[in-house]
């Protein structure tokens, strides 16, 4: 193998650090956040209410009722936290470009540190040093990457994360109340409930396989936790069941 050249390293930092940085958060999080809830959240919602009243009209209406209300809340706070998150990248980037004219040689260090924890000494780090800290934004843009740990975010990413965690928890909650509009309150209850055992399975199968983890374990745990919290809603409406109309 070629040696790897000075300016291989610096195309490559830049690249990493300014043209395409990490993002904290994706839409495959955003997708599996917005659908587990709905998922959970109305199945225990139908259960509670299956076992109260048995009544189908009144799991679908509160079904409804908890998908929708559930999809906007969940977007509204994807939205929120996700411009916390800018705000937060935004603060620490102004206190970098503070901190290189009051503490310019704690922050070469810090830099120095950096890529000399990585391996990289003598000469070939000297240049490195020099390089990055010869530019003052790509100076703070590596001190985020590397010393932070944050990745920019801007006003269209909060609005792509609340449509898609609101989307996808409107998808989740259809799952576990579809089975209550073509069958019988009991038999939807037994259906509801495993189907959406076998959705949340294969999301926590489909996020290992694509990220890290083993499928079949992440699966099963998604599904047992997911299925063991809605469970929750089927006692509480079991124990405070109305009573029939005589």
């Amino acid at each position: 193998m070629d040696p790897i050249t000075y300016d291989q390293i610096i195309n490559e930092v830049l690249h990493h650090t300014k043209t395409d940085p990490h993002k904290r958060a994706s839409g495959l999080s955003d997708f599996i956040l917005g659908a587990q809830d709905g998922l959970v959240n109305v199945l225990g919602v139908v259960l509670g209410i299956a076992a109260a009243t048995h009544d189908a009209r009144i799991v679908l209406v509160a079904g409804l009722a908890t998908t929708f209300a559930e999809s906007i809340s969940m977007g509204a706070v994807a939205y929120t936290t996700t411009l916390a998150d800018a705000d937060l990248y935004q603060s620490e980037r102004e206190r970098e470009y503070r901190h290189l004219i009051q503490a310019p040689n704690l922050e070469i260090k810090e830099i120095r540190d950096i890529y000399e924890s990585k391996g990289f000494k003598g000469e070939l780090l000297d240049r490195i040093v020099e390089t990055i800290t010869a530019n003052q934004d790509v100076w703070v843009a590596v001190m985020m990457a590397e010393e932070h740990q944050l990745a920019p975010i801007d006003r269209k990413t909060a609005v792509r994360a609340a449509f898609v965690v609101g989307l996808s928890a409107i998808i989740g909650s259809v799952v576990p109340l579809s089975p209550f509009v073509f069958l019988s309150v009991s038999t939807s209850m037994w259906l509801s409930v495993l189907v959406t055992a076998l959705v949340l399975f294969a999301i926590g199968a489909y996020k290992a396989r694509v990220t890290v983890g083993k499928p079949m374990r992440s699966g099963l745990e998604m599904a047992v936790i997911g299925t063991v919290s809605a469970l929750a809603g089927y006692l509480v409406g079991y124990l405070l069941k109305v009573p029939p109309v005589p």
